[in-house]
């Protein structure tokens, strides 16, 4: 690379905007391009209503904090949240009526695939399919739900079989971050978590991002598979979870009622050129909005 070559490189890489200040802010701006940002966080946490929000929010154009684009979305476990999908498209276009079409799921295409082999051959079939350019809007999302799904059953403890497993991160990885690259894409993929039992330095001694443990619902926990899928990634969010009991008074009641409120907080753990931060959020009909402190 030669200061000449320097020279020719855009000055910011695009962002997708999650369309709340306060979490925007935490990303350093939104969700970037070329490059793959990891949702990490337990069932329940708002990974998938993010991922929803986002496929919406990326047909908006690039002044208002979208991509002008249209999204692909895959998932790996369960059923689709259509109704929940057709839901946040209807709001946006209630409040985006000029920039968004009267029917957004029109540019959201939706996958199903169930072993990391089909989703090696589902990205080579998108890589054509967007070279061939049959979408009313460029492509300028992917998001994958959830990537640990696929790893949960189909591999050993073996040498042999953790070594393919290794392989095929790097093989999705590779493929995912070319995609980006070459059509200037946003790719998003959620991960779970799993119980971790350890001293607070890491995973043999290694942490697991600017936080010295990751806690939820009252449990130490780390990411789903392991350090060799964190090498994958450019960035990771972890979204945390925790139930509080708090008193409430009713008039005429004879008694204080116990009710559990949720709270929730968004981690960002690493990030190319952006510092740990974090906040509370709440999870509404419009998908996930920071609360200011």
């Amino acid at each position: 690379m030669t200061p000449q070559n320097l020279m020719l490189l855009p000055l910011s890489t695009p962002k997708l905007s999650i369309g709340c200040p306060i979490l925007d802010h935490c990303l350093g701006g939104g969700i970037p391009c070329n490059s793959i940002t990891e949702l990490v966080g337990e069932s329940g946490s708002g990974k998938t209503q993010l991922c929803l929000q986002l496929t919406v929010r990326a047909q908006l154009p690039p002044s208002h904090g979208g991509l002008g684009g249209s999204s692909i979305y895959i998932f790996t476990e369960f059923s689709f949240s259509f109704r929940r999908l057709q839901q946040l498209g209807n709001l946006y276009h209630a409040s985006y009526p000029n920039l968004i079409g009267l029917e957004p799921l029109e540019d959201i295409y939706v996958r199903g695939v169930h072993d990391a082999e089909e989703l090696i051959n589902v990205l080579g079939d998108i890589e054509a399919f967007i070279a061939i350019d049959h979408t009313r809007l460029p492509v300028k999302l992917i998001v994958i739900d959830s990537i640990a799904a696929l790893f949960r059953s189909q591999y050993q403890t073996t040498p042999a079989d953790l070594k393919r497993r290794s392989e095929m991160f790097f093989n999705i990885s590779a493929t995912l971050k070319g995609l980006a690259n070459k059509f200037g894409l946003a790719v998003v993929v959620t991960n779970q978590v799993v119980d971790f039992i350890g001293p607070h330095d890491g995973v043999n001694g290694v942490r697991l991002g600017n936080l010295e443990s990751l806690n939820t619902s009252g449990r130490r926990v780390s990411p789903a598979l392991g350090l060799a899928w964190a090498h994958c990634i450019n960035s990771r969010v972890f979204l945390a979870r925790h139930e509080q009991s708090i008193g409430v008074t009713i008039r005429n009641a004879p008694s204080t009622t116990i009710c559990s409120q949720t709270h929730r907080t968004f981690h960002l753990l690493f990030a190319p050129h952006v510092a740990y931060a974090s906040a509370e959020f709440v999870i509404r009909k419009e998908g996930l909005v920071g609360v200011s402190g």
